[in-house]
């Protein structure tokens, strides 16, 4: 028997898009999560049940391929599934479908337990993974690091603040937010010229309430397709948060 496959219809909403009208980045990460969550909750092992025993899911790796970004009123179908996990780490997949049933974005991303009180990772409990139905395997797939930024590159910065409203009830960073200050960095020239086509994000440490962050983005190639950026979010003390590397293409100019 294959892992269970949970699926939710969604409405793209104004807030969650751009001066596109397309789904941001963002805001595709809070939909895919709160699909990822109502499988949790209608198989019994939800987030009333995990923070009896103090844990959390935390992401550390979200793999994407992006046909197009669903726009703005689009009716979508959001399908997730736990496809397999080891000691340490689950692989679950994410994807949306349009009202034709074609695949817009296909998400793959790894998941570990945290323990809340200690921060720390703890191997995943079989309560808390067996209605899954996924499968058991010795190595879960690998998404591979992003691209990192060089010294000597020259990089644009933005610098931020977390704040209280940036804290989710894991007590960490809500995964949206990291989108956000990732691709900000980029000019908004570019962003509204150019469409995400992958995207690869590692997190690597913690960012804490009232952390000064700073996020950094380099253009690796802008004359072939893809265009390709770097990016990474850090600490003041130079402890790199998060990393990223994304794919792009040229937005077709209206005739």
């Amino acid at each position: 028997m294959g892992a269970s496959v949970y699926k939710q219809e969604h409405i793209i909403t104004h807030y969650e898009v751009d001066v596109t009208s397309n789904l941001t980045p963002a805001m595709l990460m809070n939909v895919v999560l709160m699909v990822s969550e109502g499988q949790t909750e209608a198989l019994g092992v939800g987030e009333e049940y995990l923070a009896k025993q103090s844990l959390g899911w935390v992401v550390t790796q979200y793999k994407m391929a992006i046909d197009r970004m669903p726009k703005v009123g689009e009716k979508v179908t959001v399908a997730t599934r736990a496809t397999s996990y080891n000691r340490y780490f689950a692989f679950r997949e994410f994807w949306l479908t349009d009202a034709t049933g074609k695949e817009c974005v296909h998400v793959d991303s790894i998941w570990v337990v945290m323990d809340r009180n200690t921060r720390k990772m703890i191997s995943i409990p079989e309560d808390v993974i067996a209605p899954f139905d996924a499968e058991v395997v010795k190595m879960i797939p690998r998404l591979g690091r992003p691209m990192r930024l060089a010294a000597d590159e020259q990089l644009m910065e933005k610098q931020y603040r977390v704040r209280y409203f940036d804290i989710d009830q894991n007590g960490h960073v809500n995964n949206a937010h990291y989108f956000d200050w990732l691709l900000d960095a980029l000019p908004m020239s570019f962003l509204s010229r150019h469409r995400l086509v992958a995207l690869n994000i590692r997190f690597e440490n913690e960012v804490q309430y009232h952390n000064d962050v700073i996020s950094q983005a380099a253009l690796v190639t802008d004359n072939q397709e893809p265009i390709i950026t770097k990016h990474r979010i850090k600490m003041p003390d130079g402890e790199v948060a998060t990393e990223a590397e994304c794919h792009w293409q040229p937005v077709a100019k209206q005739i």
